[in-house]
């Protein structure tokens, strides 16, 4: 198989391949995948040196999960994600190279010059998230926002599994729900009784789990006794290969902006907030004011 031959898969397929061909990747291989498929816009834009820099592998490990995945080399695995960049969306490609510009001129990637003025770490967080929220509004638009909601509003209540990093978010979730009059209740393990706030749920209610890279591994436990026990299991993560993706009725993904071991919490509550608001307007009395 040539370069000009591999830049014409499908990146959809690529996807699909990948998640069938995980369980065989080496532990290394996988870091890989998971930072490409969290970062599609890096692996179009940056050389392999870069890449291999921000997921914090050596550039032959690039190379070696190219030849795994079936291309001749790292030029065909870049021209695959370069055309699902610039496809339909050309205006989208321009305004992230050039937030992007910088970065890729001076070789250092999402870090304040001067970590002890506030304003550049200010700066670097903004376009962090700013990054993550133009990633969002063209995944939004290929999602499956509609059965998302069609679940959570069938759901008798809502039960939301979201710790570390993604409790911020799941908490306030599980706020919003409660403001628009839909039953919810946050697995928060106070007492250390996860499994026993896992086990009061009834048949007719939905597991809410919000999970990202790195997976807490209590979430992804959770999340697999819901499934066993029948519960529907909805689930916001970050890409195709997380654990708890195989394990949801209904899946959305968002990619986080990441700073170090800091992510963003921004796209996540976005897309949060949308699912909560596009539920309260099916609610009567949640449009009434209540």
């Amino acid at each position: 198989m040539g370069e000009e031959a591999d830049s014409t898969r499908d990146y959809g397929e690529f996807v699909a391949t990948l998640m069938a061909r995980k369980p065989s990747l080496s532990k290394r291989l996988q870091q890989v995948a998971q930072y490409l498929l969290n970062n599609p816009e890096d692996a179009a834009i940056f050389t392999i040196v870069e890449i291999a820099r921000r997921a914090g592998v050596p550039p032959s490990a690039i190379t070696r999960f190219a030849k795994e995945l079936g291309f001749e080399g790292f030029a065909g695995l870049q021209a695959l994600f370069k055309q699902r960049l610039l496809g339909p969306r050309m205006s989208y490609a321009d305004r992230l190279q050039a937030v992007n510009r910088e970065v890729a001129t001076s070789g250092r990637a999402r870090e304040p010059k001067d970590p002890r003025d506030p304003h550049q770490v200010a700066e670097t967080f903004i376009q962090a998230a700013f990054d993550a929220l133009l990633r969002l509004r063209e995944d939004v638009a290929d999602a499956s926002l509609a059965p998302f909601v069609d679940a959570l509003q069938k759901a008798k209540a809502v039960h939301i599994a979201a710790a570390r990093g993604a409790f911020g978010v799941g908490s306030y979730t599980y706020y919003g729900l409660s403001r628009i009059g839909k039953r919810a209740f946050l697995i928060d393990n106070l007492g250390a009784m996860r499994a026993e706030q896992l086990a009061a749920m009834e048949p007719e209610d939905a597991l809410l789990v919000i999970t990202f890279d790195d997976y807490t591994p209590e979430t992804v436990e959770l999340t697999r006794s819901a499934h066993a026990a029948g519960r529907t299991v909805l689930a916001i993560t970050d890409n195709e290969l997380s654990p708890v993706a195989p394990l949801a009725k209904h899946v959305l993904y968002v990619k986080e902006g990441r700073l170090g071991h800091f992510r963003s919490q921004v796209p996540a509550m976005v897309l949060c907030q949308t699912l909560v608001m596009s539920l309260g307007y099916r609610n009567p009395e949640a449009r009434s004011g209540r």
